[in-house]
Formats: structure tokens, sequence, C-alpha cells
């Protein structure tokens, strides 16, 4: 039996190997969380109009959605150490299925921001679909690999705009009411997201070397693993590094939760547009995620392979604070078709900031992947929640609010001077760099002994 290994280069075409299958199943679990989590959202006028909700009551359940995704993402990282990715997922897409199905029970305020509250759960999917993906591939592609599932996932923010609205005109073309539409509408990424739980489980694996739950019974070094767990969230909490990297992402992640949530009736309200147009114009925003996420990481590992550890960071406050100036230039379009093409430059940079904050999570610390990963993830969540403020204000419209937001995202870039590595991380991580490279210029097949 040969060493046990990471993959070095990511063939799309492969199911053979488990990397890629994780890599394809991972991506699009993600995908449906996303279309579960946001496929309301592009319906909100029809429910402003059937509930009676004003804009400070919207700006609750967009607060809502994303708030206890905060506490669900610190808790998933820290489950993911101990019991694997594989069962993690499968335990989060089948129970966050039922509230997205069940929304549609809701008939006043009150309800309809309890199961929003629910659904926000399952944005914690986003960690373990980092953590899977950090595990299954090697120094040179991680940042791209990371990127590439999380922006074919978050692409799923964008395609729900667009498609709801459609499933909705379909039920409504059945005869449904409008009050009836919405609500069988949400069944539909729900039984979505149940089926692939199921398909999770019986087709990943935790690591390139098996299940978390047999390598402990038979592999010294994982029930060391298991021990180490326990205090892998402590590591992570004590690391400056980690909260550096939890604002940084609140500022990239966070705004684009954020987007997701007002997008479609931010157009129809300042631009006049019907729910359909409005729904694919939105629907331009999250589909960048198909590559511009993928090139923050692919980026971010040119940068990493030119110039170590800080060559990423570098790469990383130059994309966080175009992003930021973005975001101010979007605010202030009033003619629709410019707004259109500074929503999707802003789209580019937000989400190549996300790409690059991944590729820099991998190397903070190895032995808390899970952990780090869950409370950087959180940051992004917790970043939605404060701008969810903003846009609750009736003293502020939509655009006065993302034009604060978006020197706040400019100053926030900064932040990332603060992440710093040691000489010995440099080091090791070269190394590890150096046997991927001579990997990939081999005939051997595109693995790396892991790092234990």
């Amino acid at each position: 039996m040969g060493k046990i290994t990471k993959a070095t280069k990511i063939n799309l075409l492969s199911l053979k190997a488990p990397h890629m299958r994780t890599f394809h199943i991972t991506w699009f679990a993600f995908f449906l969380c996303f279309f579960g989590w946001f496929g309301i959202a592009p319906l909100m006028a029809v429910v402003r109009d059937e509930l009676g909700l004003t804009k400070a009551e919207i700006g609750n359940t967009i607060i809502a959605s994303v708030a206890i995704t905060v506490l669900a993402r610190l808790l998933i990282g820290w489950l993911c150490d101990r019991i694997g990715p594989r069962i993690a997922y499968t335990g989060l897409l089948i129970l966050g299925s039922l509230p997205v199905m069940m929304i549609g029970l809701s008939n006043s305020y009150e309800s309809f921001l309890l199961f929003r509250l629910a659904i926000g759960v399952i944005g914690a999917s986003f960690v373990i679909t980092q953590y899977h993906t950090s595990v299954m591939f090697a120094p040179n592609v991680v940042g791209t690999a990371n990127a590439t599932t999380a922006g074919w996932g978050n692409m799923g923010g964008g395609v729900t705009q667009m498609i709801m609205p459609l499933i909705f005109a379909a039920f409504v073309g059945l005869g449904f009411v409008n009050a009836s539409a919405w609500r069988w509408a949400m069944v539909v990424p729900g039984i979505a997201l149940f089926i692939m739980g199921i398909i999770y489980y019986k087709f990943t694996q935790d690591t390139p070397e098996g299940n978390i739950k047999d390598l402990r019974k038979n592999n010294p070094d994982y029930q060391m693993k298991k021990k180490e767990s326990k205090k892998s969230f402590l590591v992570a909490v004590k690391d400056y590094r980690v909260w550096g990297l939890f604002l940084i992402y609140a500022a990239c992640f966070g705004v684009e939760l954020t987007i997701n949530n007002i997008a479609a009736i931010y157009y129809i309200d300042y631009f006049h547009l019907d729910l359909k147009t409005a729904g694919l114009i939105a629907g331009l925003f999250g589909l960048m995620n198909i590559f511009a996420r993928s090139l923050g990481g692919m980026f971010g590992d040119r940068f990493g392979i030119k110039f170590g550890l800080k060559g990423r960071v570098y790469f990383l406050f130059v994309i966080l604070l175009l992003e930021g100036i973005m975001l101010i230039v979007f605010s202030q379009m009033s003619v629709l078709p410019l707004a259109i093409f500074t929503m999707i430059l802003f789209s580019l940079s937000v989400q190549m900031s996300e790409g690059a904050t991944f590729s820099v999570v991998p190397f903070v610390n190895k032995k808390a992947i899970g952990s780090i990963s869950g409370i950087v993830g959180a940051g992004g969540n917790a970043g939605a929640v404060a701008a969810g403020f903003l846009m609750k204000s009736d003293t502020l419209t939509y655009p006065q609010a993302l034009f604060i937001l978006g020197w706040v995202v400019v100053g926030i870039s900064f932040v990332a001077f603060a992440i710093k590595f040691s000489e010995a991380d440099e080091k090791e991580t070269k190394k590890e760099m150096d046997a991927s490279l001579e990997a990939n210029l081999t005939t051997q097949p595109a693995v790396v002994p892991i790092s234990k």
C-alpha cells in the first residue's frame, strides 16, 4: 500500500479519486445550501405585501438569517475536528432542509422571523466545505480548491435570485395565488437539500485515508489527533491572526450576504423593476462566483508560490481595498446600466477577497483547521449582522448604508498587515510547496504525502 496522499492537481473531469469526488459533491452541497438559505430573498416583495412587513421588520429577518450562522459556524468547525466533515455535513443538510420546507407555514412577522432564523443554520455548510477541501488538497492548490468549491457554492446565491421567481411563477401558472405560490416554491430547495444529505453520506469520505471513525480504531496518529481536537478551538481562539481574518472575512463575505438579501428589493425600489427583472439583475452578483472566488484563491496560491505566506497576505490586502472602493462607487449609481456595470466589478472584487482569505486560512495552524475555518467563517456572518443594522435603519437609505459600508471595508483592508507568519512557518510551507510542485513535474499521480 502506497503513502497516503493529498492531491496536487484539480482534475475537474475526474471522479475516481476521493479528492475530486469530495470536491464536486461538497461544492454542490454548498450550492444547494445557499439556494435554501436565500431562496426567500428574491420573493421578499411578495412576502412583504402579504405579511405587511415594514422596512425595519425586513431588516430584522435579514439579520436573523445570518445571525444564527455565527454560532453554527463556530460549532460546526469544532465538530469537523471531532467527528469529521462527512457526518457533520450529512446531519446539517438533512436537518437544515426542514425549516426551508416549513417556512411556508409562516402567517405572521414573528413566525416568519423564527423560520428565517432556523434556516440560517445551514449557512454553517461553508465551514465544512472549506475543511473538507483543506484536508484533501496539497499546499500548491489548496487555495484554489477552497476558493472554487466555496465560489461555486456561493453561486447558489445568484442562481436563486433568478430561479426562485421562475419557480414562484410556475406555481402561479398552476393556479396558486401569490400567497400560496411563494410557500410551495420554498419546498423545492428543501427537498433538494434532504436528498443531498443522503448523497453526501454515501459518496464522500472524511480524508484521503478514509473516514475518521475507522482511522481512529486502527491508527495511533488519529487517536492522538482526537485528543488534540479537544484543544483545537482554544488554540484557534488564542491566535490573534484568526481574529484578524475574522474581521477581514466580515468585510467581504459579510458584504456578499448583505447584497444577496437586499439586491432584488433594491432594484425593485430604486430602479422600479418588476420581480423577474430585478431577480435576473441581482442574480448577476452571485453568478460571478463561477470564477471570481476561484481567481482570488488562484492568485493567493500564485503569490504564495512566489513570495511565500506573506505574498498571500499582500494580495489579500490589495483585493480587499479594491472591494471597498468599488462598493463606494456602486452606492452612488443612479443610472441602471452604470449600476449593473459597477455591481459586477464590485462582485468580482468581493468574491476574490473571499477566495484570497481562505488561501491564507489553511496555513495559520494545521492542527486546528476546522476550528479556525469556523471562527473565520463566522466572521462573515458577524459582518452581515452588523451590516444588517445599517440596512434596517429608517434614517438611512440603502445607497447611504452601502456608502458607509464601503468605507468600513476600506478601513478593514489594512488589518491584513497584522497577519504575520514566523520564519519556521515559511520554511515548513516552502518545503511542502516544493514537494507539491515537484509532484506536478513527474509522471506520478497528482498527490503528495500527508503531513503528520
